[in-house]
């Protein structure tokens, strides 16, 4: 951590450079002997990554920036703030802190966080933007958070892990393949804690994930403008119960859904074609869940198909997750091979067709507000033209 960067003419030179080309400030020579190209750039490009995912951090005067993979991988404060509400009790251990986001906000819960993070300069920077942040409740240990947990004679009431995977190749991918190994540490977490809170990339899937932990009270799926960002294991020493499934929409307001793990429900399906009323896109949360029937249920929908995953019904459901679009008119597929200067955006569900391809055959030029979904109605393939009424 060189504390040259924050010299208030370093500072300066950060701040006003924040839209500035960084590949051309790391090949021009630093205006200050203390400060090479290289740092300068690189808490110029990560204060400007903190601009929308970390404000607090971005708004706050001689912030310390660590490197971007760092800031990339660190939570959002939107993810941060919903997780903090997870924790339970008086006293909390995040044993994977890196930047220290999570920390931060598990500490406004809080009365004591042990913030681990086994790379030193990034605990000194953790620390430094603590104490800057007036996070009072945080003690940042450079320290391999496992390890101290194994030798602490100390318990805690939550313990906070967010494992890296040790591969990227491929989207599949188990517990057991990142560090810390948490199911072969798992007894050790139980012994050390009432309640353990574990984030994991979306692309873990769910059954997966059950059978390598046990106690498994939750599963929140979080998602952010329909793009889902995390999901978190809530495990709870002795639970024995059905897994609750939560689906959560982080946007303007949070939105939550419980879904159920096994989805056996009945559903509904559209018998016919419908020409007037309005179709549902789940959000990605949603979607995630698997609970495609359940989901019809919650929010009293018809299902297009057994396949489809869209809905339907014919008055406005305001509460529902997701995007919703107002039927304004339907074709068969070839009947909109006749139409000229089509605008709009194309959504397939249950379509023997491509999106992009469509798109190049029937000429359709991009409109923000229409959407030409292409689907199926029994054995019917149709299309219906909408306007949008709902994005997330």
């Amino acid at each position: 951590m060189n504390n040259n960067i924050l010299g208030k003419e370093v500072q300066a030179y950060i701040n006003s450079h924040l839209n500035a080309d960084v590949s051309k400030i790391v090949l021009s020579k630093s205006p200050f002997p203390e400060v090479s190209s290289a740092e300068l750039a690189n808490q110029i490009a990560a204060k400007k990554k903190a601009e929308k995912k970390l404000p607090t951090w971005f708004n706050t005067k001689e912030v310390y920036y660590p490197t971007m993979l760092s800031i990339e991988q660190t939570s959002s404060e939107d993810t941060a703030k919903y997780k903090s509400n997870l924790a339970k009790g008086k006293r909390l251990i995040d044993i994977t802190a890196g930047f220290g986001v999570d920390s931060y906000y598990f500490s406004k819960k809080m009365e004591e966080v042990y913030s681990c993070e086994i790379n030193e300069e990034l605990s000194a920077i953790s620390a430094y933007n603590a104490e800057l942040l007036d996070a009072k409740s945080i003690q940042c240990l450079a320290i391999d958070g496992l390890a101290y947990l194994s030798e602490t004679e100390g318990t805690f009431d939550t313990i906070y892990i967010d494992p890296a995977r040790r591969s990227t190749s491929g989207k599949v991918f188990k517990l057991a393949d990142c560090t810390p190994n948490v199911v072969e540490h798992f007894q050790l977490l139980l012994n050390k804690a009432a309640r353990i809170i574990i984030k994991t990339s979306p692309l873990l899937d769910l059954q997966a994930g059950l059978t390598e932990l046990k106690n498994v009270s939750e599963i929140h799926i979080v998602s952010v403008k329909n793009e889902c960002k995390e999901l978190l294991w809530v495990i709870d020493k002795n639970f024995n119960e059905e897994t609750k499934i939560i689906c959560a929409t982080l946007n303007s307001s949070i939105k939550q859904i419980e879904l159920p793990l096994h989805d056996d429900s009945d559903v509904v399906l559209m018998e016919k074609v419908q020409s007037s009323g309005y179709l549902y896109e789940p959000d990605a949360a949603l979607m995630k869940s698997g609970a495609f029937n359940a989901i019809a249920n919650a929010f009293t929908l018809t299902k297009l198909g057994k396949q489809s995953h869209l809905y339907f019904s014919e008055d406005l459901k305001e509460d529902f997750i997701g995007r919703i679009f107002k039927i304004t008119q339907i074709y068969a597929p070839n009947e909109l091979k006749k139409e000229k200067n089509l605008q709009g955006n194309v959504i397939i569900r249950n379509f023997p067709e491509r999106a992009e391809n469509l798109v190049k055959k029937l000429k359709i030029k991009p409109d923000q507000d229409t959407f030409y979904i292409f689907s199926q109605v029994q054995q019917d393939y149709v299309v219906f033209k909408t306007v949008i009424e709902q994005y997330y």
